[in-house]
């Protein structure tokens, strides 16, 4: 999860959280076809096709989605909450 997230974001804050508080972030701030699709492409599995089936989505509405999904993850907020700064003492 954590190799995608860093071809989506622009600028990284700091060190990265732990994977499970990642996930808990992603799934409070992504709608569940954004946080379904975000994991699946980050566990290849099921397939694109599959997903779309799945889903109900067609191709063009995926890619829009995708485009949300990396907009959202380079908003300041949602990139605080997913990297832990130099200062928090863990």
């Amino acid at each position: 999860m954590k190799e995608l997230l860093s071809q989506l974001i622009r600028k990284p804050l700091g060190t990265w959280k732990d994977e499970e508080e990642i996930r808990w972030v992603l799934r409070r701030r992504l709608t569940k076809k954004e946080y379904k699709i975000l994991s699946a492409r980050a566990e290849r599995n099921p397939t694109k096709e599959e997903l779309l089936l799945k889903l109900r989505l067609d191709e063009k509405r995926y890619e829009e989605l995708w485009e949300k999904i990396g907009k959202k993850l380079n908003l300041d907020s949602i990139k605080k909450e997913l990297f832990r700064f130099e200062s928090e003492g863990d």
